[in-house]
């Protein structure tokens, strides 16, 4: 199915009955819902956005499901391919813990779901995981956008999270890659990323702060002296550079949606100029696609 279909489409049941059918592996006493299955007849999804399992963490959970079972079910759904076996759609993680423990079978919640429901709640499981970054929450958050339609606002309606998180988020995509990639490894904190977005030379002070161990109070004190100069040209150039809260925010908001960095210049009252500027032709393809309606 196309990007386009998928976001006329929006979200087949609807997002809030994704959301629940996450929520139903919560655990309870009476759940007349689940089921135990043999673990042979148990597949991951190929499509799975999550890549990467750390092998020591995983150890702990299998460690703990060998003393108290599998307490938290899978959701899966019939293979679309093979009779008998079954495609997790929620708790891979769960299932190859299970496999290193030597366990025989696990409880599961059975779920009628299309090839692009599983993707969503795939990354819907992936936003609720305690140990996600920054910029991995934002890049699920995009995807959720980009591919079924969803806005900030309906987004934080049923993942139970503010707008303007989700939107602080989505800015911190507009950063340079060098930049986003230190805040995965963990050298870089979300604060310190916020307070470069405006920067135009961010990976080069985020080196900066890396090397000096900076606060998140410094690294804003750093931007805002670096953007002194500006502030301090004769005042016809001052006028036309200054810009307000709002001015900033939309600008923003336009570099996290297309991911590249956006500049808005008013001229007089009514009119003046957007500046986009593009890294690679890539960027420059991905954005003729956007203006032409081509998403």
């Amino acid at each position: 199915m196309s990007d386009n279909k998928i976001a006329k489409r929006g979200l087949g049941r609807g997002l809030s009955a994704l959301m629940a059918d996450v929520d139903l592996a919560t655990p309870t006493p009476s759940s007349r819902d689940r089921t135990m299955i043999p673990i042979e007849q148990i597949t991951a999804n190929p499509d799975q956005p999550r890549r990467s399992f750390d092998p020591a963490a995983l150890q702990e959970l299998a460690d703990s499901l060998k003393n108290r079972g599998v307490l938290q079910p899978l959701i899966v759904r019939p293979h679309p391919r093979d009779d008998g076996l079954y495609q997790i759609v929620a708790g891979e993680r769960r299932w190859r813990a299970a496999q290193m423990a030597q366990l025989h079978e696990l409880p599961v919640i059975i779920r009628e779901l299309d090839d692009t429901e599983v993707l969503e709640v795939a990354i819907i499981e992936n936003i609720q995981r305690a140990d996600l970054n920054a910029i991995e929450e934002a890049a699920s958050f995009r995807q959720l956008m980009d591919k079924f339609g969803h806005t900030q606002e309906r987004l934080a309606e049923a993942l139970n999270k503010s707008r303007s998180h989700i939107a602080n988020l989505l800015r911190l995509l507009s950063l340079p890659d060098q930049v986003q990639d230190w805040v995965k490894e963990g050298r870089l904190t979300a604060g310190h990323a916020r307070a470069l977005i405006t920067a135009p030379n961010a990976a080069q002070l985020a080196r900066r702060v890396i090397d000096k161990g900076m606060s998140v109070r410094e690294t804003e004190d750093m931007v805002r002296k670096q953007a002194q100069p500006e502030a301090a040209r004769p005042k016809s150039s001052s006028r036309s550079s200054e810009k307000d809260a709002d001015t900033r925010a939309l600008e923003a908001d336009l570099s996290a949606h297309l991911r590249m960095k956006v500049s808005i210049s008013h001229v007089g009252t009514d009119g003046g100029h957007l500046t986009i500027t593009y890294k690679d032709l890539d960027q420059l393809d991905r954005l003729c696609q956007i203006l032409g309606g081509d998403r």
